[in-house]
């Protein structure tokens, strides 16, 4: 419908309609104007109207600094129409050494540190473009990219920049967009032409051998890169995947026959002084039981001091049990996500991006000679104009002298066109002369060479080709290995092998108890208490396991559910308070409980028993869980539950089995399998119900339960033995209403 009054049209639409088209805008807005590179030129927006905009105020290499609150206004109020805050810290980054591999701003002031200072305020720091940046804008002014109107119509700004450097992979990228992101680790310039000089020769190169002329990513801290060469394949060949980055360590002996450990680099974007803290709270949680210091010696170089505590510590070991606790390792993330031909975002693969890099520096190539082309074509007819003047000077000066309309008549008298009439009633009288003539000869031999070699070049490609192979190799000149920028500072290494830390190593040795309540509430006490009554409980809550442990030890958790599942003593809350709820550090369905507590010890055997009266024995080295859901070992379906999980000593020689009726059985251990993984074999048949509980036990020392605070042990017990899967007997006088043998 139409109101008249309003101005305007009408139309009922639905809101999820509405949002939807304004939401596709909004991401669509995201990912090509904010967040992913260009493949060509790798540069997000801001990246080239930073540099552009430094272009405009002409801060080349060679020239003076000016204020960086200078260079951020003209962006902002030119080009980039956003906070700037956030101009500012792009501009920074592209200053900082330890941020990109290869700077394109040339920074005079505080510009951060590795520690992660911020910089300056933008009014006290100056700045100007380096080498690399010149390369990015290199024939911009000759029509070699397409230029588009700024946000506000008054000025223009190039699309993409000619890109006379591999910025994509030489600085990498990262960003994140809606719905998706990027992330590209910086690489070694000089290793990414030989690829590409390669890629020029045989355009269907396989990932495998363009990967054995870039091995790896180069990052401006350097590190080690610690990945299989297989994973950094496939990472190269699909575009996605991660690199594991370690710090470069040495060891320096000192009297006495002892050690220290030296940090001399970083792994890329760890905050130095966010790692020290963090080893500090390490050693102070009693975490690195091995390190005995760390010092912070750094000056414009890495040094951090690592000091063992004993000269018998192994540095691998030491190292390691860093590697794993701290950011002294990490891993970058790569996923080549990006914006093709600055439309269609996608993730490429490595030969994809030099190619399209290739592809992009062959028409601008193409774009600049055809410029040139036509620059020649103009002057040359002005030359052609100026001789003609020359060859009928006396005539050319009778007509300006004497005609009215001087410009028409010289068209007419010597078959000039307008530009050529125009340029000859401009030229000065000076120009007259017989030298000048010469020289405007010289140079109309000379254009009229260099067009017909652009002709001939714009119509053989394998020409063009030739000189852009000319270009990557001048290019590997400039940033080889023997040039302080361009030499590899990451070491490439294989996946470190297996370095066994004793978990010593990384949690000090305390004995503790391990208490757990009825309600799952678990702590672990300091030192091994031998009076369970003295510990307090919740409410409501009562005790239910008290194991004596060390903080290196593992618990193993057996859940109703038949699962076991795995935690460390050491990550147990402390024993003040009632502690936290056991099931909360792994995932135990909220419709099972806990049916067992143990210790790990290694080659320990556990027996395993379910509701439905099966069981089995089982090796602990099998019950190990690396996730938080846990292993499975007990096969339980339906409404049956697992019951018991009791460790077995080395002298325990008979199982007993007790029922919800009340029976009990005893029979040889040597009658149940040992297993991994199953539903087992019957232990007891049951007429009503099922069983409760099952231990193992030595028949000689005879059978033990708890009474409350008191322990019993039953030494008439050999009218309960019996063969596997009987129904046994009514259980002694005085055993405990809840059919448990208890701890």
């Amino acid at each position: 419908m139409s109101d008249p009054q309003i101005g305007g049209d009408i139309r009922p639409v639905s809101l999820a309609d509405a949002l939807a088209e304004r939401y596709m805008s909004y991401a669509m807005s995201t990912i090509t104007a904010r967040s992913l590179p260009d493949v060509r030129d790798g540069l997000k927006p801001v990246h080239r109207r930073l540099l552009h905009a430094m272009r405009e105020l002409r801060l080349n290499p060679d020239s003076g600094f000016k204020k960086c609150a200078r260079i951020v206004g003209d962006v902002m109020g030119k080009y980039h129409p956003h906070g700037d805050t956030a101009i500012y810290d792009a501009m920074v980054r592209l200053a900082q050494d330890f941020a990109v591999r290869y700077p394109l701003v040339d920074g005079q002031g505080n510009f951060g540190n590795i520690d992660g200072d911020n910089a300056a305020a933008m009014r006290y720091t100056e700045a100007r473009m380096t080498e690399v940046a010149r390369r990015l804008l290199e024939g911009i002014d000759e029509d070699a990219v397409d230029f588009r109107d700024t946000y506000d119509g008054e000025g223009s700004e190039p699309v993409v920049l000619p890109a006379n450097f591999p910025y994509l992979l030489g600085n990498g990228a990262a960003g994140i967009a809606v719905g998706m992101a990027t992330s590209i680790p910086p690489h070694n310039v000089a290793e990414l032409c030989d690829a590409l000089l390669y890629l020029i020769k045989r355009p269907n190169a396989t990932i495998d051998k363009l990967v054995e002329m870039v091995p790896g990513p180069d990052f401006p801290t350097g590190g080690v890169l610690c990945e299989a060469r297989s994973d950094v394949v496939a990472a190269y060949r699909t575009g996605r995947g991660g690199f594991r980055i370690r710090a470069r360590w040495e060891t320096e002996r000192i009297k006495g026959g002892g050690f220290r450990i030296v940090v001399t680099e970083m792994p890329y974007q760890v905050q130095k002084s966010k790692l020290v803290e963090k080893i500090a709270e390490l050693m102070l949680n009693r975490k690195l039981t091995m390190l005995e210091d760390i010092r912070d010696e750094s000056t414009d170089e890495v040094r951090l001091v690592l000091e063992p505590k004993s000269r018998n510590v192994d540095p691998n070991v030491l190292m390691e049990s860093l590697f794993r606790q701290t950011d002294l390792e990490t891993r970058f993330s790569f996923n080549m996500n990006v914006l093709d031909h600055g439309k269609v975002p996608r993730v490429m693969n490595l030969r994809e991006v030099l190619q399209a890099y290739l592809d992009h520096r062959h028409e601008v190539l193409v774009r600049r000679k055809t410029f040139r082309l036509g620059k020649i074509e103009h002057r040359l007819e002005i030359l052609d104009g100026y001789l003609v003047a020359y060859l009928n000077l006396d005539e050319v000066i009778r007509i300006i002298r004497e005609e009215d309309d001087a410009k028409a008549k010289l068209i007419k008298a010597f078959k000039l066109s307008e530009m050529q009439a125009d340029a000859i009633l401009n030229m000065r009288l000076r120009h007259l002369r017989k030298l000048e003539e010469m020289e405007i000869r010289d140079e109309h031999v000379a254009l009229t060479e260099e067009r017909k070699e652009i002709k001939a070049l714009l119509k053989n490609e394998k020409a063009r080709w030739q000189l852009i192979t000319d270009e990557v190799k001048e290019m590997r000149v400039t940033f080889g290995a023997d040039t302080e920028l361009g030499r590899r500072r990451t070491e490439i290494s294989d996946a470190p092998s297996a370095v066994v830390i004793p978990l010593e190593a990384m949690v000090e040795r305390e004995p503790v108890t391990v208490v757990c309540s009825m309600k799952g509430w678990v702590r672990a006490i300091k030192g091994h208490i031998e009076n369970e009554n003295d510990l307090k409980f919740k409410e409501g809550d009562r005790h239910r396991f008290a194991l004596h442990a060390q903080t290196t030890d593992k618990l193993l958790v057996f859940g109703t559910n038949g699962r076991f599942y795995t935690i460390g003593v050491d990550k147990l809350p402390g024993g003040r308070g009632h502690g936290e709820p056991l099931r909360l550090m792994f995932d135990l369905p909220q419709e099972h409980d806990i049916a067992g507590l143990s210790i790990y010890r290694p080659k320990q055997k556990i027996l395993v028993a379910a509701s439905d009266g099966r069981g089995f024995v089982v090796g602990e080295d099998d019950l190990i869980a690396q996730t938080r859901n846990g292993k499975q070992v007990l096969n339980v379906s339906g409404g049956i539950e697992a019951r018991a999980s009791y460790p077995i000593a080395v002298s325990d020689d008979h199982v007993a089995v007790v029922g919800e009726n009340r029976k009990l059985l005893i029979f040889p251990l040597a009658e149940l399998p040992e297993m991994s993984r199953g539903r087992g074999n019957i232990l007891q048949r049951f007429k009503d119900g099922g069983l409760e509980d099952a231990k193992t036990f030595k028949l000689h020392d005879g059978l033990t339960w708890k009474l409350g605070e008191r322990t019993r042990t039953e030494t008439e017990i050999l009218r309960y033995l019996g063969k596997r899967a009987g129904a046994g007997l009514m259980v002694p006088r005085g055993f405990p209403r809840d059919n448990k043998f208890g701890g």
